[in-house]
């Protein structure tokens, strides 16, 4: 092993303890007004453009373009940013070709997903945490943003038990009185209609997020604020809702689609590739979220918008009653 090498690796092996351990999560403001607009997705797969098993990079870098042109206040990331996390030209494509948010100075909020932690774990989190150094190391993080609070979540950490699980417990039990919405950002869903023997590719709800939903429609009855969740993992779109709590699958963002099984009045049913982002539009007491899909077939980019939802929040004696 060459001496660079070598400095490379006690240099990355020191920094170890600070990238596993999180005792105080940074809580981060974002500034904007109200009404204000976000962008979320997921599942970009930033790689070698000359490997298109993994992503799509027409598709990813049109994605990208049309992020910048919204202008949104900032954009939430909800995981496998890079194809393979420990490595660095991974990363170096992501910066070449996010290179546009930075200079339209828009902020990215990232969730980490389990291709960002493929390889070296302690190298996937150095390259990690070196594009985000707002996060001082932290794989979990809440935002607040005018009258919303945005948590992020790792879901390759417990997330209703642990360190994660309490921090997260004690956000949900001080949502302050003037947050409307409650977005939690993670990687894994807590519901899809994907399976991991789906023919094509796929993936199952696995127990831990499963949990998740149960713990947070259980206060979402006693809570005013309105929790929306979005998860990828599934390359493709999805949107539900149960007991009150609105969740989005939102994995288009470049990486190889999944096959969705959809109901005949689903707005996408006979659609199987759905790359696509989510513009989420929050003015007081109420949101609209609007699905942009890309189709990239004809060479040409098209945009649709099949699916939107409007969500509002509770009254304060509705929260009261639910107690």
């Amino acid at each position: 092993m060459s001496l660079s090498k070598s400095l490379v690796l006690v240099l990355l092996m020191s920094l170890a303890p600070l990238l596993c351990a999180q005792t105080q999560p940074v809580e981060l403001h974002a500034q904007a007004g109200s009404p204000f607009r976000f962008i979320v997705y997921g599942d970009t797969r930033f790689t070698d453009p000359a490997n298109v098993k993994a992503a799509s990079p027409p598709v990813r870098r049109a994605l990208v373009q049309a992020i910048a042109e919204a202008d949104p206040a900032f954009i939430s990331v909800g995981g496998d940013i890079a194809y393979n996390g420990d490595d660095a030209n991974d990363w170096r494509v992501w910066d070449s070709e996010t290179e546009i948010w930075r200079q339209r100075r828009i902020t990215v909020y990232p969730a980490l997903g389990n291709h960002d932690l493929h390889g070296d774990r302690t190298v996937a989190l150095a390259n990690y945490f070196q594009r985000f150094p707002a996060l001082k190391n932290n794989r979990y993080y809440s935002v607040r943003i005018a009258n919303t609070l945005m948590l992020v979540l790792d879901s390759s950490l417990e997330e209703t038990s642990g360190p994660q699980g309490e921090w997260l417990a004690k956000k949900l039990d001080s949502v302050p009185s003037d947050v409307d919405f409650v977005f939690l950002v993670l990687h894994h869903p807590p519901y899809t209609a994907s399976s991991d023997g789906a023919l094509g590719g796929g993936h199952s709800v696995r127990s831990p997020e499963h949990l998740l939903a149960q713990v947070l429609e259980e206060r979402q009855g006693r809570t005013r604020a309105r929790f929306v969740v979005f998860s990828g993992h599934v390359h493709n779109y999805e949107h539900q809702e149960h007991n009150g709590v609105t969740y989005f699958v939102t994995g288009g963002g470049g990486a190889r689609p999944y096959p969705i099984e959809r109901t005949p009045d689903d707005p996408l049913n006979g659609k199987s590739v759905n790359y696509h982002y989510l513009l989420v539009e929050v003015d007081r007491g109420n949101l609209k979220i609007t699905m942009h899909r890309l189709d990239l077939t004809s060479g040409t980019a098209v945009w649709t918008q099949p699916d939107s939802v409007a969500i509002s929040a509770l009254p304060a004696k509705a929260a009261i009653q639910g107690q």
